[in-house]
């Protein structure tokens, strides 16, 4: 072949090969993973093609970026190791060993065999800043420096629920508590005017829209017709003022937010609604790395794949939406554990309300906000806010019903978790006693 039909070859495969993979950096939208570097982690692999919502052009992986998801959880005021304590001059030495000014000194994507449970730097690293702990703690000297972060010692962020006065205070709870209830549901999020009750005969939707009579009585059944929702405040589509212009048969998550602002909010932030929250399209069953049910691999996620359209039934979405997806072992258990004997006792009639315990009892549970001075109970829609490390649970869910040391035990076995908390605790987390017996120690001032 001669030098110029040669130097015509190397033009020609460079041009196909330099559009190939460049060609996905000049459309927002387009396919970006033939670039990743490696795995993304279990977190962020549904937004993996959407390099925007992580990195700054030329800059890196900056702090805001992540605050755009993860702020609540980074937050001053729950954060143990906050951005603004690393800040302190008095603390510069600190720094200089671990650097958590930055998200990233912890968690850095596309390193799958660094990688676990989000955090890609050796488990010893509380030791880079506490090496005094083993010899000033006697209960310490024999535990290893990779253990402080298991279930029922130690979390980076948020040590609300396993620090020392909180540990003491709830010492003698037992096992299950007197009154074991969740929070009974208040005033939504909208805080709406109260409206006068549809029924049927007050639909508002026009007649070209041809109704199915069965779609009319599941709406005249609901929450929503009795609080006066009519078809059109979910059906239909707004100017950039936000004035209703048109009717639309199909409603998405961005209806909902009228009124459940809180909830969405929580939705788009979990692994069911990020992937809109990032402008990608619905998250589907088959683009989970967990075990999922074949039939639903297909199933676009958004409020409407759990609460089913006009029917908007929260106890099928407590239970039966999440069944209908979920294949892993832990979710095939539940319906074999005493919570969910005690969510059938409540749902017949035969418990008192707020006393079952279904799936979003734990991965959605209950939160009490203040709003013009009034209590609001609403559902935290962002499943991820309790799961890792699961000892988050242990306030926001476990201790409605449980006593800590007995949530405690019960989070820090692994088996038991997987059985779905069918049986009883088979280890013991010691944080308890030792907080116990250092309070009894202390003199005035340490």
């Amino acid at each position: 072949m001669s030098k110029r039909a040669s130097l015509i070859w190397f033009v020609l495969v460079t041009a196909v090969l330099g559009g190939y993979y460049g060609a996905p950096f000049f459309f927002d939208k387009s396919d970006k993973r033939v670039h990743l570097p490696g795995e993304t982690s279990a977190g962020h692999h549904q937004i993996e093609i959407a390099c925007k919502q992580c990195h700054t052009p030329f800059g890196g992986v900056k702090n805001d970026a992540c605050n755009q998801c993860h702020a609540d959880e980074l937050h001053a005021a729950t954060n143990s190791h906050n951005e603004e304590k690393f800040a302190d001059p008095r603390n510069a030495d600190r720094i200089s060993a671990l650097d958590a000014q930055k998200c990233t000194t912890c968690h850095r994507e596309h390193v799958p065999d660094q990688t676990r449970a989000g955090v890609t730097i050796a488990a010893d690293f509380c030791v880079k800043c506490h090496q005094d702990v083993f010899t000033e703690r006697p209960t310490h000297a024999a535990l290893s420096p990779d253990s402080c972060g298991n279930a029922g010692c130690h979390n980076f962020h948020d040590n609300r629920a396993l620090y020392e006065d909180f540990l003491r205070k709830h010492f003698d709870e037992p096992a299950l508590k007197t009154v074991a209830r969740v929070m009974p549901l208040g005033t939504t999020s909208a805080g709406k005017e109260s409206r006068k009750a549809l029924f049927a005969k007050d639909r508002d939707a026009p007649a070209s829209s041809d109704l199915d009579p069965t779609i009319i009585h599941q709406w005249e059944t609901t929450a929503h017709a009795k609080a006066g929702v009519n078809c059109t405040d979910c059906h239909r589509e707004n100017d950039t003022a936000g004035n209703a212009v048109r009717w639309t048969n199909k409603v998405d998550h961005a209806a909902c937010t009228r009124c459940h602002r809180t909830e969405d909010e929580g939705f788009l932030k979990g692994r069911h609604g990020m992937r809109i929250a990032a402008g990608l399209t619905p998250m589907t069953p088959g683009m989970a790395r967990l075990p999922m049910k074949p039939d639903a691999k297909d199933r676009e996620l958004d409020c409407n794949s759990c609460h089913s359209a006009h029917e908007f039934d929260a106890r099928k979405a407590a239970v039966e939406s999440c069944l209908g997806c979920h294949d892993d072992t832990h979710s095939l258990a539940y319906e074999s554990s005493r919570h969910y004997q005690l969510w059938k006792l409540e749902q017949d009639g035969n418990a008192e309300a707020g006393t079952g315990v279904s799936c979003a009892t734990c991965h959605l549970p209950r939160e009490s906000h203040q709003k013009d001075g009034v209590e609001i109970v609403t559902v935290q829609h962002n499943q991820n806010d309790n799961l890792r490390p699961n000892d988050k649970m242990l306030r926001s869910v476990c201790m409605s019903c449980h006593g800590l040391a007995f949530s405690m035990d019960s989070l820090s076995d692994a088996d038991l978790v997987r059985r779905n908390f069918n049986g009883k605790p088979q280890g013991h987390v010691a944080s308890l006693e030792m907080a116990k017996k250092r309070g009894n120690t202390l003199k005035p001032g340490d």
